[in-house]
């Protein structure tokens, strides 16, 4: 059977999951960019979203920050692949660098800002931890 159908019947028949993507995102000070979400309980978060149908992770995180904020970042390494037991959702999370822009507050994002560990606001502890791992990795290179 050719391998496009093959794909169609193994998409129809398989349970689908959410793939989220979200985003270390450092700049020349070694500071985390964070969000304040507007939807969110904890309004200040990493920045991510989703992936649309038929997109490189890579290129969603982009796309997201982009839509998000105005700011241009570019997206590295692969830092860890999470999953949700309460529901189908896989995240992927990527180290990267800002590399231009200008932020525009949008109907999801209404401030931004880099932080240090010491500095930033309340955040989840999950996020905390991709973070201290984000800055391990990057302070033993």
């Amino acid at each position: 059977m050719p391998k496009g159908i093959q794909l169609f019947i193994m998409r129809f028949f398989q349970d689908q999951f959410l793939v989220g993507v979200t985003g270390i995102i450092f700049n020349e000070k070694s500071e985390v960019l964070l969000f304040k979400h507007i939807y969110r309980a904890h309004s200040w978060s990493l920045p991510g979203g989703y992936l649309k149908a038929g997109e490189h992770p890579i290129e969603g995180l982009e796309r997201e920050i982009k839509e998000e904020s105005g700011l241009v970042v570019s997206v590295d390494d692969s830092l860890k692949t999470r999953t949700d037991r309460g529901s189908a959702r896989l995240d992927i999370c990527y180290t990267g660098v800002l590399i231009g822009g200008e932020f525009v507050p949008t109907h999801e994002v209404s401030e931004y800002g880099f932080f240090t560990i010491e500095n930033s606001p309340l955040l989840r502890k999950n996020q905390v931890f991709l973070i201290d791992e984000a800055l391990r990795l990057r302070n033993s290179t």
